[in-house]
């Protein structure tokens, strides 16, 4: 299935998608589960947009490639071009929706590359790595500074975070961002994952949740 942006309430978003800006280890406690240093500006990688799967069709797991794992993160559609130095008002303004991602990781080969100082795009970008769920409209969103993120993984709860706990807010992330690239409508950023991260199974049954916002359901395809 094409994936297009859409709403919550299934209309359309005007504007195709662009890349996807992935933070990593925006959350200390996922830096420390992994053995990971925190790092002390914004650590960036890109999902190209061949990445990007809506969130209700099956996930199909890379065969022979080694475990992968969930990464539940909070998902930022920007609708208004932001680039250069810019203003909390203007990054604020530019958000055009918020959802959910899952940032698939190929573990084993992601510490191979970690361990070698190469980028992850080879573990993080594969078709299909970027599950994404339609979007709130921004005045349905909880304040951006204390939106809760859940996922369960067959009933169990897996992650359960608030983007208070992040490293660099979600408005101070697109600042930095757009100092360094531009970002364009279409684009989504993802702004990190909170700690429990793991392996998942053929069969797994998936629920991400905003609570009170937004709620998601997701299946890993079985064998």
């Amino acid at each position: 299935m094409t994936y297009q942006h859409q709403y919550t309430d299934g209309s359309p978003f005007p504007h195709a998608l662009g890349k996807v800006v992935c933070v990593g280890r925006n959350y200390a406690e996922h830096a420390r589960e992994l053995n990971n240093p925190v790092p002390s500006e914004p650590l960036l990688f890109i999902k190209p947009a061949t990445a990007v799967t809506p969130m209700a069709e099956p996930i199909h797991l890379p065969r022979g490639r080694g475990a992968v794992h969930y990464e539940t993160e909070i998902a930022v559609l920007i609708g208004a071009p932001l680039s250069g130095v810019v203003s909390d008002a203007q990054a604020s303004t530019a958000i055009a929706g918020i959802g959910l991602a899952l940032d698939l990781t190929l573990r084993e080969l992601q510490d191979q590359l970690k361990a070698k100082g190469h980028p992850w795009e080879r573990a993080k970008a594969f078709d299909g790595a970027c599950p994404l769920s339609p979007f709130l409209r921004p005045d349905a969103v909880p304040a951006l500074d204390s939106i809760g993120l859940q996922l369960r993984i067959n009933g169990e709860l897996r992650q359960n975070g608030s983007s208070a706990e992040m490293i660099t807010p979600i408005v101070t992330l697109l600042q930095h961002i757009a100092g360094i690239f531009t970002l364009l409508p279409g684009d989504v950023v993802l702004t990190g994952t909170p700690a429990g991260v793991g392996v998942l199974q053929p069969g797994d049954e998936l629920a991400l949740d905003i609570p009170g916002a937004l709620q998601q359901s997701a299946r890993v395809a079985g064998d």
